[in-house]
């Protein structure tokens, strides 16, 4: 149910903007980082529960994975154990995926859904499961998307957050609890320039550096200091100069830009980093960690990229999802072993 991290930089972690190659068309024509202006970081390559999905340079889709709702978007609920084109897409900029559901950023600002619709999560006005794309009506030049695990979010070029789906935590932050259909208006929100969402809260960046959350509240992951739902956003207190956020499924990350990082919300396996198991209901400093250029949360670990080009990691480790060799949960970052920066 994370999104992966949105950046209000100029780039992506690894410095690349994703340029179009029009001559590559197969699944493994390349990805590169998406400029954080318009899509995020890591929006041209992305991954729900059970699925997977890849941008080509030449703006063509490939998915693989489970299908059972059409999540795939080829037109079936046959799970692909190898990548698979996702018919009549091109010119794709920018992906993102829920639970079930998937959404694909065209260049021309269009917003395509498709998968689980159970909940309103596509925001095609339906709750009719889609095996293929749909537009998305009523939304145009949509700059950034993330996905939550039934909901999802769209920031548009005036800078304003659009929301649907699911929303029994006011996780679209429109002054209710009702699920949405179509896309509807984050109440109070502008100057917004990134935006990231967990399972049923959801963060913007704005452009003076500070972060404003709403939705579920459990475990602090709003980080107001309290565990109290809410339906509209708030501000995130003691944050400024902040260049990135990440959301994990009830834990949030915030980038500074002199390169630390600041965590809050559930920590049962040590997801925030900051040397304890404790939820913290308001932002606390990653320990030792510096000169971090891009961030990522997965449901209950996080990853940190550093300008070296070394990848960090803390959390839940069960799966060996720290890549630190063992399956020991670390509440504090420890480097993800065989990779070259």
């Amino acid at each position: 149910g994370g999104s992966g991290a949105a950046d209000a930089g100029t780039s992506g972690p690894d410095g690349g903007s994703g340029a179009a190659d029009a001559g590559t068309s197969g699944p493994d024509g390349g990805s590169g980082a998406a400029d954080a202006g318009t899509s995020g970081p890591d929006a041209r390559l992305t991954a729900g529960y059970s699925h997977s999905l890849k941008v080509n340079r030449d703006g063509t889709v490939w998915a693989w994975g489970f299908n059972n709702v059409g999540q795939l978007g080829d037109g079936t609920t046959t799970d692909r154990l190898t990548p698979v084109p996702v018919p009549g897409l091109m010119g794709v900029t920018a992906l993102a995926a829920g639970l079930g559901h998937t959404l694909a950023l065209k260049q021309d600002g269009t917003l395509w859904a498709w998968g689980d619709n159970a909940i309103g999560q596509l925001g095609d006005g339906t709750n009719s499961e889609r095996h293929a794309p749909v537009q998305i009506q009523g939304l145009n030049r949509v700059t950034a998307l993330a996905a939550g695990n039934y909901h999802t979010i769209a920031l548009t070029l005036d800078a304003t957050v659009w929301a649907w789906g699911h929303n029994g935590s006011g996780q679209l932050g429109n002054g209710t609890t009702s699920r949405s259909l179509t896309p509807a208006q984050v109440s109070g929100l502008t100057g917004v320039v990134a935006i990231a969402a967990g399972d049923r809260h959801t963060v913007a960046l704005k452009s003076a550096g500070t972060v404003w959350a709403w939705g579920h509240n459990d475990h602090g992951q709003l980080g107001d200091g309290t565990t109290t739902q809410r339906l509209t956003p708030i501000q995130v207190p003691g944050l400024t100069s902040i260049r990135a956020l990440a959301a994990g499924r009830n834990h949030t990350l915030a980038l500074r830009q002199i390169g630390t990082i600041w965590a809050w919300g559930h920590n049962a396996y040590g997801q925030l980093g900051d040397e304890t198991v404790i939820d913290r209901f308001g932002p606390a400093r990653v320990s030792e960690l510096t000169d971090v250029a891009g961030i990522a949360a997965g449901d209950d670990h996080s990853l940190a990229l550093k300008q070296d080009g070394t990848v960090w990691a803390w959390g839940l480790n069960e799966g060996g999802q720290l890549g630190d060799g063992t399956v020991t949960v670390r509440s504090i970052p420890v480097q993800v072993l065989g990779l070259s920066p």
